[in-house]
């Protein structure tokens, strides 16, 4: 038996792609389709955003010309496919003509011709609406986030504002931004979602304001220190129709997720602990607004979010007790904080620096084997399943781009575009945990000055 392969992302699944998997099928016996992952699409430097990978999968078997659909989620995994499934043929669109040859050493490479005049970028230009995304706020989150949102599509930039008004000049002239807006209110009314990046205290009233007005919000974490203002902002923009994220860029990384999935599947059996570290270590020159007290600076609102994300993530919301130890500075910052979460069958640890330096790993331990994920885990590109049984250790590597922003902005738009009223990848429920943890430690409940 002749067994071919090919690969593709099968985005708005066309004729094309119809006439590629037919000419593909004809070359042999059995015709296995690799369907890239959500956020594997790099190569044309854009992102999806219209159909998400099942439903992707499901087009592709309705062709009624494959025999085997697999899942692309990984650099090199090409080359393991074809030894995996001893594969005679690898088959793909001549507009990759060469690209390919490399393979040519494992099974025999076909340049098949495209289909003329047809695309699933042509497509997307016709039938989807650019949404027009502010940005309020021009610190040094935003600037990742302005470069950033032109890897996704349907994703426009339209206008800026910031309170430092010579700021926001040179951030629209740096970006190519159409627009610098005289106010917060001004930038609502004319645009059709929001992201904010101002100091965390600013966050609230900022997201409500736009949540009213009827404008999607894409909110820097933490989104809110206090847990009854995010139940709030999640209820309206429940009632309201609207898309509330979190702009929590390691929870919609590929490679993030692909780990809480093989965890949550019981690869080292049931979770009983979690350790996870973040710091900063850089002058104080370099922290003004991260140590400012007037700004909700400290470690814990700075990064608190990224190592709780995986401990809530697997072990749930409803913790029974959380003891928080912190180093204050003079001005009553903390520098230094370390938090011990107790739930009924597992123990999680969280530390954070400023000006101190912590490991930055992250370690979830099960009963059959635990998880390795190396400094900066929150940039998740490489991570390790480990065992007793060396021989059973499995290393899984992925490719992190630039800041990781576009991830997160794939997912908001991808939701907006889709009517999912929230991602799954971090959801209202786990948002509001978070803020109830920072409303604990604002009120000093359970805490320790070191």
């Amino acid at each position: 038996m002749k067994k071919v392969i090919t690969y593709g992302t099968y985005d708005l699944l066309h004729e094309g792609h119809i006439n590629l998997l037919r000419r593909a099928k004809e070359l042999g016996d059995y015709l296995i389709v690799g369907v890239t992952n959500d956020s594997f699409d790099r190569d044309r430097g854009k992102l999806n955003v219209r159909n998400n990978v099942l439903e992707r999968v499901e087009a592709v078997k309705a062709t009624g010309f494959v025999d085997q659909v697999i899942i692309e989620d990984y650099m090199g995994q090409k080359i393991d496919d074809i030894l995996k499934y001893d594969i005679d043929i690898f088959a793909i669109g001549s507009d990759w003509e060469g690209k390919f040859d490399y393979l040519k050493e494992f099974c025999e490479v076909v340049y098949l011709p495209r289909t003329e005049g047809v695309s699933s970028t042509m497509l997307r230009a016709k039938s989807e609406t650019v949404l027009s995304i502010a940005i309020v706020g021009c610190g040094r989150i935003a600037d990742r986030f302005a470069s950033e949102s032109r890897y996704v599509d349907a994703a426009n930039i339209n206008g800026v504002f910031d309170i430092d008004a010579a700021k926001a000049a040179a951030f629209v002239k740096k970006h190519n931004i159409g627009t610098l807006f005289g106010s917060f209110e001004e930038l609502v009314e004319h645009s059709d979602a929001v992201y904010i990046a101002t100091p965390h205290q600013c966050h609230y009233s900022q997201a409500k304001y736009a949540l009213e007005h009827s404008r999607h919000v894409i909110c820097e974490t933490p989104m809110v220190l206090r847990g009854h203002e995010a139940e709030e902002l999640f209820a309206i923009a429940e009632r309201e129709g609207l898309v509330l994220l979190e702009a929590n860029k390691t929870a919609y990384c590929p490679a993030f997720n692909h780990l809480i999935t093989l965890i949550k599947s019981g690869l080292i059996g049931d979770v009983v602990g979690i350790d996870a570290s973040e710091s900063k270590l850089w002058g104080e020159e370099n922290l003004r607004r991260e140590l400012d007290p007037k700004q909700a600076g400290g470690s814990l609102y700075e990064m608190g979010s990224y190592p709780l994300l995986p401990i809530i993530k697997l072990l749930g919301t409803k913790h029974k007790n959380i003891d928080i130890y912190s180093r204050l500075n003079d001005n009553g910052v903390d520098v230094y904080t370390r938090g011990i979460m107790q739930y009924n069958s597992a123990l999680a640890s969280f530390q954070l620096g400023l000006g101190v330096k912590t490991e930055g790993n992250l370690v979830i331990s099960g009963t059959q084997g635990y998880a390795y994920v190396p400094s900066p885990w929150w940039k998740t590109d490489y991570f390790e399943l480990r065992y007793e049984d060396q021989n059973r250790n499995k290393k899984y590597f992925y490719k992190w781009d630039e800041a990781g922003l576009r991830y997160e902005i794939q997912e908001f738009v991808s939701c907006i575009i889709n009517n999912r009223s929230y991602s799954p990848r971090l959801t209202p429920r786990e948002s509001i945990a978070m803020a109830h943890i920072f409303e604990q430690f604002a009120e000093r409940k359970n805490f320790f000055e070191l």
